[in-house]
């Protein structure tokens, strides 16, 4: 049996290798005799240039040192290949770089990816500049990092891409302050604050520009608000997955597959707004091969599972008992065993 293994990250408790890694080993304590296919993925947040990176041909992985959400020192990585720089935004302003204590989207800034994208654009050679959107602990609305770049900061004949897995506009109630501004760490009081802020800095760009409407664009409430700043600054939205489905040659390995097993932390409404779950669920679905999900949880009901393209999908939670903080404690183990699981159930 041939199975491919194409998951997300786990939230801040696997990388997307990691976390196939961990459903590969599961797989295979139960069905060693089966063809196994590892492909990490992203839709543009954590992990979208390690992913990347193995799969892009003659890339190179260039450090930089960058400013954290609250402006303290880390290391970032963007990858060159060839004309293309690929830069995750969440490197220098995700939230897993912060401490639970530590979320508040009122105070944390996007400074440091606005260095990543300044040593993009220095990059002998470089006519494009990617950037993953997703996985922030800002809601700045790209701010810092235009305190970094200024006015549109492109050099002429450089393409700016948003990579971005939501389509979210800036402001209102299906907006950044509204929609993610809570697992930031924002209250309800927080979330308007947070939104007239934004809607202040809309008032102010598109004014400055000459450009309304950048506010309204699918995708500009991205990362905090990072995808406005993106557009202002000239950019074309993409989604995340695309991007990185067409670099690892998703589609091919789908069709080489009997079966195709997915994953991310939490299996829920979201997943099937464009993340890598609904991805490679449709994916397959176009290719007429079976899929699965291996989450930490699961929120999706089978119905819209079903819909998607999903024919089963397996919790964490459900296999060792107890709830979301047990299936974060188990880590890497409690993927493993619920990947047997799947395995138990599916190989043959």
């Amino acid at each position: 049996m041939r199975v491919l293994i194409a998951p997300d990250s786990f939230g801040g408790t696997l990388s997307a290798v990691e976390a196939a890694a961990a459903i590969a080993a599961g797989w295979r304590s139960v069905a060693p005799h089966d063809d196994v296919d590892v492909l990490p993925l992203s839709d543009g947040g954590p992990g979208f240039v390690d992913v990347l990176a193995n799969a892009v041909p003659g890339g190179r992985l260039v450090p930089v040192d960058v400013a954290d959400p609250l402006r303290r020192p880390v290391t970032a990585r963007l990858l060159v290949a060839g004309e293309t720089a690929y830069v995750e935004s969440a490197q220098a302003c995700g939230l897993h770089l912060l401490a639970p204590a530590e979320r508040d989207p009122s105070r944390t800034t996007t400074y440091g990816v606005g260095q990543l994208v300044a040593a993009a654009l220095g990059q002998d050679g470089v006519r494009r500049v990617v950037v993953g959107l997703g996985g922030s602990g800002t809601n700045d609305g790209g701010r810092g990092a235009w305190d970094v770049l200024g006015d549109p900061p492109l050099r002429a004949g450089v393409e700016l891409v948003a990579a971005t897995d939501v389509a979210n506009p800036l402001l209102g109630p299906n907006g950044a302050s509204a929609v993610f501004g809570p697992q930031k760490g924002a209250d309800r009081a927080m979330v308007l604050d947070l939104d007239d802020r934004l809607r202040a800095w809309a008032d102010e760009v598109e004014g400055r520009l000459g450009r309304p409407g950048l506010r309204d664009r699918p995708g500009a409430g991205a990362a905090g608000g990072l995808g406005f700043a993106l557009y202002a600054w000239g950019a074309e939205r993409v989604p995340g997955f695309d991007v990185v489905s067409a670099a690892v040659g998703l589609a091919g390995r789908v069709e080489a597959a009997d079966l195709v097993v997915t994953g991310e932390g939490a299996f829920d409404a979201q997943s099937l707004r464009g993340k890598v779950p609904a991805g490679v669920a449709a994916s397959a679905q176009q290719a007429g091969v079976p899929c699965v999900v291996v989450a930490g949880r699961v929120e999706v009901g089978r119905r819209d599972a079903a819909a998607a393209g999903v024919e089963a999908s397996y919790a964490v939670t459900d296999v060792l008992g107890g709830g979301p903080a047990a299936a974060l404690e188990a880590g890497a183990e409690g993927v493993r065993a619920t990947a047997a699981a799947v395995a138990r159930a599916w190989s043959r």
